[in-house]
């Protein structure tokens, strides 16, 4: 599974990987099955966000539902050494540092970075 894993600038051909496909599958039917529905791209970045918090499920205004995707982003790139955890505000939320801008990538490029992050992430 080391290759699926690599560097940042490895494996990030968008060309249809059917190892790793299969492999995110089973990682969105595994992380689904806790919700009784397939959960999309978006709902499991949402997901992480709200366990990075650490705070019991509460309903969240939109803009909070927008961070809430921002710290799952921010939580998945850390291992890459794109973002550092520096910390909690005085209401709990954790906050990053960008260590270094992220190279140029397309949309397709973004996606699988992220998708990949995310198997990671629940590994």
């Amino acid at each position: 599974m080391a290759s699926i894993f690599g560097t940042f600038a490895e494996n990030l051909n968008p060309v249809m990987d059917y190892v790793f496909e299969k492999i995110w599958n089973e990682t969105v039917t595994r992380i689904s099955a806790a919700y009784g529905e397939k959960l999309d791209y978006a709902a499991i970045l949402f997901l992480i966000g709200v366990q990075e918090l650490g705070q019991d499920y509460q309903k969240f205004k939109k803009d909070q539902k927008v961070e809430l995707m921002h710290i799952g982003i921010c939580s998945l790139l850390v291992p890459y050494g794109y973002y550092s955890f520096i910390g909690r505000d005085e209401e709990g939320w954790p906050h990053f540092e960008r260590n270094s801008a992220l190279p140029y990538l397309s949309a397709p490029e973004q996606e699988l970075l992220v998708r990949k992050a995310i198997v990671r992430y629940f590994s």
